[in-house]
C-alpha cells in the first residue's frame, strides 16, 4: 500500500514538472510575440516625435525630482549638477538627506549656496523626523530643494519629499544614477497622451553603466562590462525589460516600475499613503496598491512603459553584492504578494488579478523551489533506477533552447532599436554570455533566491550593502594614459 501511493506521488511529481516545463514555453513564447507587437508599435509611433515640444509646452505636467541619498558625500555635487541641468521646462529637485554619515549634508550646502529655510513641513504621510530644509540663495540653483532628516531607509526618504513634493508627476530616482538629458520629456509623453484611461505610472529601461565612458553626466561610449557576472546582467535587463515589461504592457499587466527611475502621479501616491517603509521591495509594493486602489475604484486607467534607454546605472559585479541584491529583490516580491493576496486570481481586479498575480506567484516566486524540486525529483528516480535518460536530456535541451531563443530576441529588440553596443566584440560577448549562461549564473541566482525565501521566513530585515566602484568616464581614462606614458 505505501509503495503505491510512494509511486503514484512520484508519477504526480512527473506530470507536474512536465506541465511546468511546456508553461514555461508557451508562457514565453506568448510573451515574445506580445513585447515584439507592443514594440513595432512604439517605434511606429514615436519615429518622428519632436520632444523637444513637451519642453516648451505649456500642457506639460511639472516634475518633481525626489533623490534620497544616504552617504553619498563623495559624488552627490555631480549627481546634483546632473540633475539640474535635464532639459524640461516645469521640474524640480528634491534631494532628501537620510541622515548620512559622511559629509554629504556639508558639500551640499557649500556648493550650492544652500540656507536653511522656515518651511512650514506638514507630513501628510508620516515619516522620521526632519531636521531641516534648505533652499539656495542662488538663482542659478531656485529648482533645488534639500531635506535633512533622520535616517529611515529609501522609502521613509522618499515619502518625506512626496510630502513636499508641489508638481503634478513624482519622478522617483536613484542619486547616482545618470539620466538622459531628454528623460524627462520622453517619460511624462504618456501622461500627456492619456484619452479614456488614466496613466496613473510610467516605468522606464535601465542601463548598465559598467564599463561605460561617461562625461559631463552622460553617458559617451557604451562597452558591455568586462565580467561575466556584469555581462549577465546586461542580458539579462534586456529580457526584463525589452521583453518582460514590454509585453505586460501590451496586456496592463505590469506590476513593477524599477525603483531606479519611476514616474508617478503625485495625487494619486498621496491618496494610497505613499511607500511602505515596511517592505524592501517598495517599488513594486507602491505600483501594486496604486492599481489595486484603481481597480477598486473601478477607474479605467494604465501603467505605461517607455523602452528608450533613459537612465543608465552601475550594477554589482561581484558575487557578494549581486547575491544580497536578488536576496532581497526576492524577499520583496514574497513580501509584497502577501501584503495583496486577495488579488491573487480574483476576477475583481481583471488582467492583474487573473494573469499577473499567478505569473509572479509561480514563475518569480514558487521558481527557485520549483526548480530545486525537480534536481531532487530527478536524483530520486536514478536512486530508483526508474530514470528516462532520453526523456530528461530531450526536456532539458529544450528549455535550454528556449533560454538562447528568449535571449537573442531581447538582445536583437535593442540592436533594431537602439544600437548602443555597436562593437562587434561586444555582441560576441553576449552571445557568449547567453550561451554559458544557464550553467554558471543560473544556478547561482537560484540558490540566492532559494536564500532569499529562508531569510523571508527567519523575519531578516534590511536592504545589504551596495558597493560601488564608480563609473568609467572619460577624464578617468585620460588620466590613466598620461599616467601610464609618464
Amino acid at each position: 500500500m505505501y509503495n503505491f501511493l510512494f509511486y503514484f506521488i512520484l508519477e504526480l511529481f512527473g506530470w507536474f514538472f512536465l506541465a511546468v516545463s511546456f508553461s514555461v514555453i508557451l508562457v514565453y513564447l506568448i510573451m515574445m510575440v506580445l513585447s515584439t507587437l507592443e514594440m513595432r508599435d512604439y517605434l511606429r509611433k514615436n519615429r518622428f516625435a519632436d520632444y523637444g515640444d513637451i519642453v516648451t509646452s505649456q500642457m506639460a505636467p511639472g516634475v518633481s525630482i525626489l533623490a534620497p541619498a544616504y552617504n553619498e558625500g563623495k559624488t552627490i555635487v555631480q549627481n546634483v549638477q546632473s540633475l539640474l541641468s535635464l532639459h524640461y521646462g516645469k521640474f524640480e529637485v528634491i534631494l532628501v538627506n537620510d541622515g548620512s554619515k559622511d559629509d554629504t549634508l556639508e558639500k551640499l550646502i557649500s556648493h550650492f549656496d544652500l540656507e536653511q529655510t522656515d518651511y512650514a513641513y506638514y507630513p501628510e504621510i508620516e515619516t522620521m523626523p526632519v531636521k531641516g530644509i534648505y533652499r539656495s540663495s542662488n538663482l542659478s540653483y531656485r529648482r533645488l530643494t534639500v531635506i535633512d532628516k533622520e535616517n529611515g531607509g529609501k522609502a521613509d526618504a522618499l515619502n518625506t519629499g512626496i510630502n513636499i513634493a508641489g508638481m503634478e508627476i513624482l519622478a522617483c530616482i536613484d542619486v547616482d544614477c545618470i539620466l538622459a538629458s531628454d528623460s524627462i520629456s520622453r517619460m511624462v509623453r504618456p501622461f500627456m497622451e492619456e484619452t479614456n484611461r488614466k496613466v496613473i505610472a510610467v516605468g522606464g529601461v535601465i542601463g548598465i553603466a559598467n564599463n561605460c565612458d561617461v562625461t559631463d553626466g552622460t553617458v559617451t561610449h557604451y562597452r558591455v562590462p568586462q565580467s561575466l557576472l556584469g555581462r549577465f546582467q546586461v542580458v539579462e535587463y534586456f529580457r526584463a525589460f525589452l521583453m518582460g515589461r514590454m509585453a505586460w504592457t501590451r496586456i496592463n499587466g505590469k506590476l513593477i516600475i524599477s525603483g531606479a527611475f519611476g514616474f508617478f502621479r503625485t495625487s494619486l501616491v498621496r491618496k494610497v499613503g505613499g511607500y511602505f517603509p515596511k517592505t524592501v521591495g517598495e517599488d513594486m509594493e507602491l505600483v501594486v496598491r496604486m492599481r489595486r486602489y484603481m481597480e477598486e475604484a473601478r477607474v479605467p486607467y494604465r501603467v505605461a512603459f517607455v523602452p528608450d534607454p533613459l537612465c543608465w546605472t552601475e550594477v554589482p559585479e561581484s558575487e557578494d553584492v549581486l547575491s544580497r541584491q536578488r536576496n532581497r529583490w526576492m524577499r520583496g516580491t514574497i513580501e509584497t504578494l502577501q501584503l495583496h493576496q486577495k488579488m491573487s486570481l480574483n476576477p475583481k481586479y481583471h488582467t492583474i488579478g487573473m494573469i499577473s498575480f499567478p505569473f509572479w506567484s509561480v514563475f518569480e516566486k514558487a521558481g527557485p523551489i520549483i526548480e530545486i524540486l525537480g534536481v531532487i525529483y530527478t536524483f530520486i528516480l536514478v536512486y530508483l533506477g526508474d530514470f528516462s535518460a532520453i526523456y530528461f536530456f530531450a526536456l532539458l535541451l529544450l528549455m535550454y533552447l528556449l533560454s538562447i531563443l528568449v535571449s537573442s530576441f531581447s538582445i536583437l529588440y535593442e540592436q533594431i532599436a537602439f544600437n548602443n553596443y555597436k562593437d562587434k566584440k561586444d555582441l560576441n560577448r553576449l552571445i557568449w554570455t547567453i550561451i554559458i549562461e544557464p550553467f554558471t549564473i543560473h544556478p547561482k541566482v537560484v540558490w540566492w533566491g532559494l536564500k532569499g525565501h529562508w531569510d523571508f521566513i527567519k523575519g531578516k530585515g534590511g536592504w545589504g550593502s551596495m558597493i560601488r566602484t564608480g563609473f568609467k568616464t572619460a577624464e578617468d581614462k585620460k588620466a590613466l594614459q598620461s599616467s601610464t606614458t609618464s
